[in-house]
């Protein structure tokens, strides 16, 4: 297979497209729609979000310290893209978009209601790093809704339908087509063909 050398860039895909909410004590809470995020650390429970300084959350994010990840589903596809290119300095997104700010059960901060799952976070640290600063956070709460768990209550990924976000093509997928293993099949498909 060929492949073409290019400059340095960031072509991880995919990434999933959240809508983080956030709030300063008597403001109106605001969402700032985000693809970089991911999960920095299993115990304790911590997630990243990289955000321009210039964004207006991010002032919001950096004073409270707190805020929630709300990940969204191939229904939330227009208000996640709406949530992301409408200043929250200019327009009440929870307004503009119908979405519902329900309490949260350990920080100060709105989670989305319509949204699956809901991350709640408190920050640990922000790293400097150029045209993003990286909050990292511990997860100190997390919301699931029924819908979305199969009768173990695990997360079903069929039902989750969750929507995703293609870094440098700008697109916005939905769902994940086709369930091909669970973590560590390898080893057990290893350990069985030792034993015959």
């Amino acid at each position: 297979m060929a492949k073409k050398i290019f400059e340095p860039m960031t072509a991880l895909i995919p990434l999933p497209a959240v809508m983080v909410s956030c709030q300063k004590p008597g403001d109106k809470p605001n969402i700032i729609t985000i693809a970089w995020t991911g999960i920095a650390c299993s115990e304790p429970p911590m997630l990243s979000i990289g955000v321009r300084k210039n964004r207006f959350s991010y002032d919001i994010i950096k004073s409270t310290g707190e805020f929630v990840v709300n990940l969204t589903t191939r229904d939330l596809a227009r208000v996640t893209d709406l949530c992301g290119v409408i200043s929250g300095h200019d327009e009440d997104k929870f307004k503009l978009t119908g979405l519902t700010p329900s309490p949260s059960s350990k920080v100060k901060v709105p989670l989305i209601a319509e949204c699956p799952i809901n991350l709640e976070c408190q920050t640990r640290t922000v790293l400097e790093l150029g045209s993003h600063d990286l909050f990292v956070a511990e997860i100190v709460a997390t919301h699931i809704d029924e819908s979305v768990l199969d009768d173990e209550d695990h997360l079903d990924i069929k039902k989750l339908d969750p929507l995703i976000y293609c870094t440098k093509t700008r697109q916005y997928w939905a769902g994940l087509t086709q369930f091909v293993g669970r973590y560590g099949y390898t080893a057990i498909e290893n350990r069985d063909r030792k034993k015959s």
